[in-house]
């Protein structure tokens, strides 16, 4: 609802981010507050259309779409394909062909901007496999009469997340307008009709104050209205990242000669690999503790108040020294069977977990209020070997 009304003035279609959150239950609720949906893939489509909202608010972007999601898409009727190659747009046209359909299509471009956020999260520079630059993408628009089944109807951006200042989206649009002013004539513009700007808008990891949606609207809406296109958005993170935490159990502390102290607990990467994978910071608490959680925890800093903490690292139980949950942190002392908290793990949480080790995935739960209600079962070691008993000799 924040983004709805920050951007109101644009009226914009907001298609969440499934691969952020990729929970049905969740996606339904979203669908019912009037969300359409970002796919990447064929099994995100299948679960946005599981969710019973209309294909014709759901995007399917993505580097890589096989000839077979590309079929299940034009079957469903899906409203526009985010499309990253001549290739791509090749193929689809090729699909589409076959199917006796037009396919729409938003060209997606890498505009060499920086977002300012981790190296594996950005997704616009020129080094990065996304999208085609301005060269090929002009040369796509003054030769799409030649793809028969193909309707151009935008242009699509996204540079990368988390994103905390509106000026990586500023420099993309003004980039995007020259492109449309100078590369484009009167006839090509006019096949432009929506300006689909991605996802990225940060969430608070720390505690500290970040921009909210106003800020980036109050920057981005005059150009959007300059550039003369209907605005489509692709949230996902800020939407859902708060929303989640990894609730997990203290199985053992040790301390090692040197006066190391470990927490061991029984979540690890395989349940949130973001602190594995990208150095993610997520504030971690006792659920248990008189001691009050700080306001605000900046990476790297902090110091013994004399509240009875101790530094410590808190680990999982996966053999890789990469799983570490959270790392040289002031926590409050925990004994065994202590639940910490591990905030932040809405977004990129639980769509990202995997079976390391042979570990079944976590139950989800969805808590509003005093009420509570199952939203995934806990795997079991029967699901984890269920694909493969039967081909046991």
């Amino acid at each position: 609802a924040e983004i709805r009304d920050a951007f109101a003035e644009a009226s914009p279609l907001i298609c969440f981010s499934v691969k952020s959150n990729s929970n049905l239950s969740i996606c339904r609720m979203l669908s019912d507050a009037g969300s359409g949906f970002d796919v990447v893939s064929g099994g995100e489509l299948y679960r946005a259309l599981k969710t019973g909202t209309g294909p014709d608010k759901i995007v399917f972007a993505g580097v890589g779409k096989t000839s077979e999601e590309i079929t299940y898409a034009l079957e469903n009727n899906i409203f526009m394909f985010n499309v990253e190659s001549q290739a791509e747009l090749s193929n689809i046209n090729r699909v589409a062909n076959g199917l006796n359909k037009t396919a729409r299509v938003a060209l997606r471009i890498n505009p060499d901007v920086d977002p300012n956020t981790h190296v594996k999260t950005t997704t616009g520079k020129k080094e990065n496999k996304f999208g085609m630059d301005f060269v090929i993408a002009e040369q796509v628009i003054k030769n799409i009469a030649n793809y028969k089944n193909i309707d151009l109807k935008g242009i699509h951006v996204h540079i990368g997340s988390p994103i905390y200042e509106p000026e990586p989206y500023v420099l993309v649009l003004e980039k995007v307008n020259e492109f449309l002013q100078k590369a484009l004539d009167v006839k090509d513009k006019q096949k432009i009709e929506y300006i689909n700007i991605g996802g990225g808008y940060c969430i608070s990891y720390t505690g500290e104050n970040v921009k909210r949606p106003s800020d980036f609207a109050a920057e981005i809406i005059p150009l959007v209205k300059k550039i003369g296109c209907k605005l489509i958005m692709e949230p996902g993170r800020f939407i859902v990242g708060n929303a989640g935490i990894l609730v997990s159990k203290v199985i053992y502390t040790k301390t090692s000669t040197a006066g190391k102290k470990y927490i061991i607990c029984d979540a690890a990467m395989n349940d949130l690999v973001r602190p594995s994978l990208y150095d993610a910071f997520h504030r971690t608490w006792p659920v248990n503790t008189e001691i009050p959680m700080p306001e605000v925890e900046i990476p790297g800093e902090g110091k013994d108040m004399g509240n009875g903490l101790e530094f410590v690292d808190i680990a999982g139980p996966v053999c890789e020294s990469s799983d570490v949950l959270a790392k040289g942190r002031w926590f409050p002392g925990v004994k065994e069977g202590d639940l910490i908290a591990i905030f932040s793990t809405g977004a990129y949480g639980s769509t990202m977990s995997s079976n390391y080790n042979s570990r079944p995935r976590a139950c989800e739960i969805l808590v509003n209020g005093d009420n509570f209600s199952t939203l995934r079962k806990r795997e079991t070691y029967e699901d984890l070997v269920v694909n493969e008993e039967e081909f046991l000799n």
